[in-house]
């Protein structure tokens, strides 16, 4: 039996190279990747915390993986609704829905969520932040900070409650092009339909993916790749132009003059107009035949830097509502 590691090895590899998975289900009964999973989880503040039923991670041993294992091996393994609460948004009065799933779903989200980062990460877009290993906000800041300058509009934006939104056709379809397992594919989409428990209350999911579901952003991570690939595909080419700027005239006219009165012996002139170049940019920021696009997304929240004319930048504003409602 492979290690949870070398499972995890090769289907990154299919990953890096973009070959389909096949026997993705199959490696639903290796115990080692719930070991690992059991690992990575146990430790969060949620690991005691019920969900619909009283089970949670006291008491957890081997047994436990081996029902679920069982129960997977033959098909018969069911969601159990998740309960639902909600809490406060940070600094808001607003409130959103946070789903609590018992310990048995949790664990093996983990595993599945481990089998889709393992395979799906070397394919996401550097643009991409939010919910992945090695990055975050302090990369999605870097980024700006390092790679921005010189922006001249900024166009930003969310998907409108994208957890409580997701389309599950649309999702399971955008599954299907690389995962070629019906029996995994129809294990997310019984995830997906388990439903929830308000005030003990029994409610259908017809859409979404739960907020506090331990897949649910790596989910929301390949939903949302379609956008990154539609911008970096389709905006970048068309509204990057030019190598680079040319030259500010007034900032090469002064240039020019502090060279001349340099070499004439006039020192003092010369750092006036050096002075006065450092309040100039170096290259023209009105150069009509420059045109730079930056995009970033943390999770369903996205920024688009664009340096060029505001007409162009609302044409961009507008092709991206277009593809937001397909």
């Amino acid at each position: 039996m492979r290690s949870a590691e070398q499972v995890l090895g090769i289907i990154q590899e299919r990953g890096k190279r973009g070959l389909p998975l096949q026997d993705l289900y199959r490696q639903l009964y290796n115990p080692n990747l719930y070991l690992q999973a059991y690992g990575k989880i146990y430790r969060n503040a949620g690991a005691m915390t019920k969900g619909a039923t009283a089970e949670t991670v006291d008491g957890m041993a081997l047994s436990k993986i081996k029902v679920i294992i069982d129960a997977l091996r033959f098909e018969r393994y069911h969601w159990t609704p998740v309960r639902r609460v909600y809490i406060e948004k940070p600094h808001s009065t607003k409130v959103r829905p946070l789903g609590l799933p018992s310990w048995s779903d949790k664990l093996l989200q983990e595993v599945m969520r481990l089998l889709l980062e393992a395979y799906y990460e070397p394919q996401f877009s550097r643009s991409s932040h939010g919910f992945r290993p090695q990055r975050g906000c302090h990369t999605a800041l870097s980024d700006i900070y390092d790679k921005w300058t010189g922006t001249t509009w900024f166009i930003g934006g969310d998907i409108a409650q994208c957890f409580d939104s997701l389309d599950h056709q649309v999702l399971l379809s955008i599954l299907r092009e690389k995962i070629h397992d019906g029996r995994f594919l129809r294990l997310i989409e019984t995830l997906l339909q388990a439903g929830y428990l308000k005030d003990w209350r029994y409610h259908a999911t017809l859409s979404g993916c739960p907020q506090g579901s331990i897949i649910s952003p790596v989910l929301a991570n390949i939903y949302l790749d379609k956008l990154d690939t539609f911008v970096e595909t389709e905006l970048l080419p068309t509204y990057t132009r030019g190598h680079r700027r040319r030259t500010n005239p007034a900032y090469a006219s002064l240039q020019a003059r502090a060279r001349r009165l340099r070499r004439a012996g006039q020192l003092k002139q010369a750092r006036q107009h050096r002075r006065q170049m450092q309040q100039l940019p170096s290259l023209d920021p009105t150069d009509p035949e420059y045109r730079r696009i930056r995009y970033l997304r943390y999770a369903d929240d996205w920024l688009i830097g664009f340096i060029g004319p505001r007409n162009e930048a609302e044409e961009i504003k507008r092709r991206l509502k277009e593809f937001l409602r397909e």
